[in-house]
């Protein structure tokens, strides 16, 4: 049974801005835009990392829920941690046993998922959902549209290697995430980790006034130098291995070999 990090969504007061940022800066492209999302007054767009995704969000009409998130963390960032199984029943009968509650079941032809109730788990929305086909992590996923594969870029980005969850109790927050995703919990300094299946997920403590969320996301690259270059040229604060960009701190690591 395979559980991996998927998908991150970011909330943005302005979809294509954002977007354009992530795409110049990191080298990527849209490969899908959902016009399901209307229904919940949202627009969005999804970019491949490899075989991972980001997804960018932004409320269409007043009093969604996208649109409350921004207002409590003050301005745009991290909104949802998305990871795909191939096991969906057995993840419903456990999140029942341990009374997390389901915010939102989706379904709709191949793909189908379930949003966890954002009180019981802390933290972020966090979602698992599963694609039939899906199997192959160069094959189908469903929120990606049916042609993500021709706009993977990896000139300057080969992955997502993993996200960063700030709380004020990273230990008590990576412990439910434990728990919820029967996964161990490991202490790195004052970080608390939890591996999926290809990635890592960090708890750490919160460092501004933005409350808990989703914070960060790691990265494994293969063009620092032009990342950080075009980040600068843009406005944005760039560190020797780390950007800025929508509310998001993107961590940069050399990967080790070229995808």
């Amino acid at each position: 049974m395979f559980l991996r990090l998927r998908q991150l969504c970011l909330v943005a007061e302005n979809l294509d801005p954002l977007v354009e940022e992530l795409s110049a800066v990191l080298g990527v492209e849209v490969c899908h835009r959902d016009p399901g999302v209307a229904m919940f007054g949202l627009h969005n767009a999804l970019l491949p990392f490899g075989s991972n995704f980001i997804e960018v969000v932004s409320p269409t009409q007043q009093g969604t829920a996208a649109g409350r998130y921004l207002e409590r963390r003050k301005g745009d960032g991290g909104y949802m941690v998305i990871l795909d199984t191939e096991e969906l029943p057995r993840w419903r009968r456990h999140v029942a046993e341990i009374a997390v509650r389901i915010a939102a079941p989706l379904a709709l032809d191949d793909y189908e998922g379930m949003q966890l109730h954002p009180r019981d788990t802390g933290g972020a929305l966090l979602e698992i959902n599963t694609t039939r086909g899906g199997a192959n992590p160069l094959g189908a996923y469903w929120p990606a549209g049916p042609h993500w594969q021709q706009a993977v870029r990896t000139q300057r980005v080969q992955a997502i290697t993993g996200a960063v969850l700030q709380s004020d109790d990273p230990e008590m927050l990576a412990r439910r995430w434990g728990q919820i995703l029967q996964r161990p919990i490991k202490t790195h300094g004052h970080e608390y980790h939890l591996s999926v299946d290809n990635g890592q997920l960090r708890f750490v403590k919160t460092t501004d006034d933005r409350g808990e969320g989703l914070s960060g996301i790691d990265l494994a690259v293969n063009d620092l130098p032009a990342i950080l270059a075009t980040a600068r040229a843009r406005g944005h604060v760039a560190e020797a291995s780390a950007v800025q960009l929508g509310g998001i701190r993107f961590e940069l690591r050399q990967a080790s070999s070229r995808a």
